[in-house]
């Protein structure tokens, strides 16, 4: 059995990882670390499901080039963990280069050994660093 605190290290490392996959495009890290089940809310308020964030990133729909965290904030409750996490992202949508502080909160199971994303959404925030932001 997992202490908390080994269970908040690899959620950490979890977080790490996922976030250099949105970086690199990397679809089949993203692929291990997003459950089958998972739901992303973007800040358009649009839903989209592990595949359809997959094909985003596959087809460099959405290429991210800057995934610069500035607060994180990690909670595990057994087998559940949450992230907050603010960065500053800047990249392409659909073509468009666009700059934006996005607020991320991220629900994650542990199972077999492993962190997974089952939900996640994200929100605009001004730009504005961590201690304003709370």
């Amino acid at each position: 059995m997992r202490t908390e605190q080994a269970l908040l290290t690899t959620l950490l490392e979890a977080e790490r990882e996922l976030q250099a996959a949105i970086r690199s495009g990397d679809t089949g890290a993203l692929d291990l670390l997003l459950d089958d089940r998972v739901v992303y809310t973007g800040p358009d308020g649009r839903c989209l499901t592990k595949e359809e964030d997959l094909e985003a990133h596959r087809s460099r729909y959405l290429a991210v080039e800057v995934f610069d965290q500035r607060d994180l904030q990690v909670t595990v409750v057994g087998s559940t963990g949450i992230t907050h996490v603010l960065a500053l992202l800047q990249g392409t949508a659909g073509g468009e280069p666009f700059t934006a502080y996005l607020r991320y909160t991220r629900t994650w199971v542990h199972a077999d050994g492993t962190w997974r994303v089952l939900a996640a959404h994200a929100s605009a925030v001004p730009n504005r660093e961590p201690a304003a932001d709370r």
